[in-house]
C-alpha cells in the first residue's frame, strides 16, 4: 500500500508541478516563464521524485512507463492496475488543487484557458494533426523509457538516474509542447482533460494510446539491445 501512495504524491506533484507552471507562470506577466520553463518544471518534478519515492515505489508516476516497465521485465503485473489507478488518482486531485488556485484569478475560464491540456489539430499549440501528434507522443515515450531502463540498469552509474530521467523528460518536452502540449504520460493528460471536458475528453484516447505503445516499444528496443550487450 505504501507504493500505490506514493505513486498518487508523486503523480500529484508532477501534475501540480508541471501543469501548474504551464496554468500558472507560462504567460506571466507578459512573457512568463516560457516554453524552457514548462519544460523544466516537468523535468524538476521528476527528478526530485525520484529521488524523494523513488526506493519506495520505484517513482514510475506514469502508466505508460509503468506498463513499459511491466514489458520490459522489470515490473510484476500483479501491480500494474494498482499502480495506474493511483497514479491517475493523484493526477487528478493535483488538477483540482491547480483549478481552484487558477479559479481565484478573475476571469479565468478552464475551457478558455486549455489548462495545459494535450491536443492536436485544432487544440495542438502549432496546429499539428493527430498523425503528427500520434507519431510525436509515440516516439517522445519510447525515448523515455529507453532512457528510464538505461538510467536504471544496475550496469548504469549508480546514484544519477534520477538527473538523467529528468533532464530526458525536460529535453521531450523542449522538442513536443508545440505539437501536443506533451504528454508522454496518460494520468498527466488526464488529470487536467478531466476539468476542461469537451474536446480534451474527446482527445484523451490518443493521450493514453500512443503513450502506452510507445512505452512498450521502447521497452523492448532496451530489452533487445541491452540483451545483446
Amino acid at each position: 500500500m505504501n507504493k500505490y501512495i506514493a505513486e498518487s504524491f508523486g503523480t500529484f506533484w508532477l501534475v501540480l508541478g508541471g501543469c501548474g507552471s504551464a496554468v500558472l507562470a507560462a504567460g506571466f506577466p507578459d512573457v512568463g516563464i516560457g516554453l524552457l520553463g514548462v519544460s523544466l518544471a516537468f523535468g524538476l518534478t521528476v527528478l526530485t521524485m525520484a529521488y524523494a519515492i523513488g526506493h519506495i515505489s520505484g517513482c514510475h508516476l506514469n502508466p505508460a512507463v509503468t506498463i513499459g516497465l511491466w514489458a520490459g521485465g522489470r515490473f510484476e503485473a500483479k501491480h500494474v492496475l494498482p499502480y495506474i489507478l493511483a497514479q491517475v488518482f493523484g493526477g487528478l486531485i493535483a488538477g483540482g488543487v491547480l483549478y481552484l488556485i487558477a479559479s481565484g484569478q478573475a476571469g479565468f475560464d478552464v475551457t478558455a484557458s486549455g489548462f495545459a491540456a494535450n491536443g492536436f489539430g485544432e487544440h495542438s499549440p502549432g496546429q499539428y494533426s493527430m498523425t503528427a501528434a500520434l507519431i510525436s507522443e509515440v516516439v517522445m515515450t519510447m525515448m523515455f523509457l529507453i532512457i528510464i531502463m538505461g538510467a536504471t540498469d544496475e550496469r548504469a552509474p549508480q546514484g544519477f538516474a534520477p538527473i538523467a530521467i529528468g533532464l530526458g523528460l525536460t529535453l521531450i518536452h523542449l522538442i513536443s509542447i508545440p505539437v501536443t502540449n506533451t504528454s508522454v504520460n496518460p494520468a498527466r493528460s488526464t488529470a487536467v482533460a478531466m476539468y476542461v471536458g469537451e474536446w480534451a475528453v474527446s482527445q484523451l484516447w490518443l493521450f493514453w494510446v500512443a503513450p502506452i505503445v510507445g512505452g512498450i516499444l521502447g521497452a523492448v528496443i532496451y530489452r533487445a539491445i541491452s540483451a545483446s550487450k
